[in-house]
């Protein structure tokens, strides 16, 4: 009887082993990691800019330059009595002056009165540089053609000087005059609140120019 051998047979039909049933990570593509490094790349540029634009909105705005103080903005001023001559008066022309005195307004447009050094009882100031009444001068001769002003019906002559404005009244019983300084512009806008004292102190008088009665 022949003897038979037996081998072992060699296994030809194993399946090849599967990398990824055994845990393994497969690897990673180039391009997957290529697109995923420009995507962080972009990303923080990005981020930074908005970062300081949030930045730049959540900070106080820069300081603005504080306007310069004009004779009309609310600068420091003076309150120091102002230097007025008082020349003596009449006994008619001290009582109308002391009525005006009385009349005017505790300021004209923004400007405070001040004190002044002599004839409070016919004199005023306000504001600083000063702008000043004085009452119980003497009236100007004008010519008939000469241009003049009424405002709030009061005459008034406008003598142009190099620092200041001085208008004088030329129909009242007592002559009434104000002086404006250059820095204040539009020197008869300036004379509305105190024509106003004028007409309600000072009585009417004289002859007014032609212009003052058109």
């Amino acid at each position: 009887m022949d003897e038979k051998t037996s081998s072992p047979e060699t296994p030809t039909d194993v399946a090849p082993t599967d990398v990824t049933a055994t845990g393994d990570r497969p690897a990673v593509d180039r391009s997957t990691r290529r697109a995923a490094l420009w995507a962080t790349l972009v990303a923080v540029p990005v981020t930074v800019a908005v970062a300081g634009f949030t930045f730049a909105k959540l900070s106080p705005d820069a300081p603005v330059a504080a306007p310069e103080a004009s004779p009309t903005s609310a600068g420091p001023r003076s309150s120091a009595p102002v230097e007025m001559p008082a020349p003596a008066l009449a006994e008619r022309p001290g009582v109308v002056c002391r009525a005006l005195v009385s009349q005017l307004p505790a300021t004209v447009r923004d400007l405070a009165q001040r004190p002044v050094t002599a004839g409070a009882e016919q004199n005023a100031a306000y504001g600083d540089p000063a702008l000043t009444v004085a009452c119980g001068g003497a009236e100007p001769t004008v010519d008939a053609t000469a241009d003049v002003w009424t405002v709030n019906r009061v005459c008034w002559y406008a003598d142009e000087r190099s620092d200041a404005t001085v208008l004088t009244t030329l129909d009242r019983e007592t002559a009434v005059t104000v002086t404006v300084p250059r820095a204040y512009e539009g020197a008869l806008q300036w004379l509305t609140p105190i024509s106003d004292a004028v007409v309600a102190a000072v009585p009417s008088g004289g002859d007014s120019p032609a212009g003052c009665r058109g």
